[in-house]
């Protein structure tokens, strides 16, 4: 199935219960807490209470995380041959599914979440896009990366762990990369909610990775420029900082 097609899946989906209004009502409230309440409201994994919340976040902000970290690979350089791509904290499953739709043939995915609903929501993704998919449930910082990986992406999630669970996933990653496997972390682009930023950076230079700040232009599809328009919100760009390295 092709991006467009997925759209249509996930406006189906979504919307069958729940008026526009009431999707449009609880994207305003999720904007708010990502940007006002954060520290209480996403640490504590509030953010996917309730189905208006739930069906914003896969309507809005998947359509735009799917685009970025796509645009973000042809940049660094897409992975050159299929294998295993694990996604930590993979939320609704759309930046594994990203990585996974650049290889020929596809690459297969596992999603890795704490939440019951992001983990149905990423299986839902990965059989919508024809790729093939598993999930299970898990904590980021205490996932053992198969041997086989080839490939790991963890999009915003690092600045919701705690300074322990940090670095014991950096080091997980180094690891990773000593046994032939690349690695993608995408964050936002404030600073201000990702004070270790640049200790990662430096971490990620010592074993020949590179950081970035990105700034992309975007015309959104139908769903998000409706949504977008009805909560106030302005998506023509799409901006993040990201950490990538590969096998030397």
């Amino acid at each position: 199935m092709n991006f467009q097609l997925f759209l249509g899946s996930l406006e189906a989906r979504h919307l069958a219960d729940l008026r526009f209004s009431e999707v449009t009502r609880a994207l305003r409230a999720l904007s708010s807490a990502y940007v006002e309440r954060r520290d209480t409201v996403v640490t504590e994994h509030r953010t996917l209470d309730g189905a208006g919340k739930r069906a914003a976040f896969a309507l809005y902000y998947s359509p735009i995380h799917f685009v970025l970290v796509q645009q973000i690979l042809a940049e660094v350089g897409a992975p050159a041959r299929p294998g295993l791509v694990l996604d930590l904290g993979c939320g609704t499953g759309v930046a594994g599914a990203a990585v996974a739709t650049t290889t020929t043939p596809p690459s297969r995915v596992l999603g890795i979440d704490t939440h019951p609903w992001a983990l149905e929501e990423a299986r839902f993704t990965y059989r919508a896009l024809g790729l093939t998919g598993d999930v299970r449930r898990g904590y980021v910082a205490r996932t053992r990366i198969p041997p086989d990986t080839s490939f790991v992406v963890a999009a915003f999630v690092v600045n919701e762990l705690n300074e322990i669970d940090r670095r014991a996933l950096l080091e997980s990653l180094r690891a990773a990369v000593q046994r032939g496997t690349s690695v993608l972390i995408v964050e936002p682009i404030s600073l201000r909610i990702s004070p270790w930023w640049h200790e990662w950076a430096e971490a990620f230079a010592q074993i020949g990775g590179r950081a970035d700040q990105w700034r992309f232009k975007y015309d959104p599809p139908l769903i998000v420029k409706r949504l977008a328009r009805a909560s106030g919100l302005r998506p023509e760009s799409l901006t993040a900082r990201s950490l990538f390295t590969r096998p030397a």
